[in-house]
């Protein structure tokens, strides 16, 4: 009876080893995503492709709703730009693109941040994402009078930020399909600090034009300073330096235009006092 107990409990104690590595090879079978789920994004995608473009916009709803929503604003810029439908349809237009703009900027931040919270911290952390400038951006013009230098940088970051997610849905339809998108999305990426660049240039041209559509009485009264605040986010901007570099720029180029014996002397001392108006206004960053 000894040597049987002995045996058995010697059993048992062989036998453990091999529940472990049991439970070992169980464990590796779970996902290693920390969250948890067996789907990892990768981009926007996930790991297992997808056969057709309906699956894939629905596997990436918030991403396709975005998408189509910068399409639209696309086509409201154009419809505006192009009166084809009318001149009174082509008013509608320009608000059409400027909601279809606020409603991408809310999803792209809701994204960027995290659960909603009535707290300073929270405000002044969504203060700092470019997609809540845009947001006010679109909130001060929509019922504003329609002007063309408005839809401009909301036309060409909308074309810019839909690049990545077409040339996604022309790869699933075919590696060579539609060449001519393809060669004009390559175009966009290429010079794509350029139209970074044009658009910072839209946005400074924008405070002269709303001061000139107060004094035109085609704007309200707050206007320019509802603008000037979204200057400032923008020239603060850490992802975006482009307004920022851009007024050093042009700094520098009147400063060296007004210094040319050449330049009378009223033009000078006036580029130098608007020089200095303009730097006590700009926040530091």
């Amino acid at each position: 009876d000894r040597e049987r107990s002995r045996s058995g409990c010697c059993n048992f104690e062989m036998a453990e080893p091999a529940s472990t590595d049991t439970a070992k090879a169980d464990s590796t079978t779970q996902p290693t995503d920390p969250t948890g789920s067996a789907d990892v994004d990768d981009g926007g995608a996930k790991a297992t492709a997808p056969v057709s473009v309906s699956q894939f916009m629905m596997s990436n709803k918030t991403e396709s709703i975005m998408w189509l929503l910068r399409l639209f604003t696309l086509v409201s810029t154009f419809f505006f730009l192009f009166p084809i439908l009318g001149v009174a349809e082509g008013g509608h237009f320009y608000q059409r693109a400027l909601l279809a703009n606020a409603l991408t900027s809310a999803c792209r931040l809701h994204q960027r941040l995290p659960r909603f919270q009535f707290s300073r911290a929270y405000v002044t952390q969504a203060l700092l994402e470019d997609s809540c400038h845009y947001l006010l951006y679109s909130l001060i013009f929509i019922t504003s009078y329609p002007i063309t230098l408005c839809l401009v940088p909301v036309a060409v970051f909308s074309l810019l930020h839909a690049t990545a997610y077409t040339r996604k849905i022309l790869d699933i339809i075919g590696p060579n399909s539609v060449p001519w998108v393809r060669s004009f999305l390559d175009k966009m990426t290429t010079h794509q600090q350029s139209l970074f660049k044009f658009i910072a240039c839209n946005e400074i041209l924008l405070m002269p034009a709303a001061i000139f559509m107060l004094l035109g009485g085609r704007a309200h009264l707050f206007l320019p300073f509802f603008y000037y605040r979204f200057l400032t986010l923008r020239y603060a901007s850490r992802r975006n330096p482009y307004c920022r570099t851009l007024f050093y720029e042009l700094r520098v180029a009147i400063e060296q235009m007004s210094a040319r014996p050449s330049c009378p002397t009223f033009i000078r001392s006036a580029c130098h006092k608007a020089i200095k108006l303009i730097c006590k206004l700009a926040p530091g960053s």
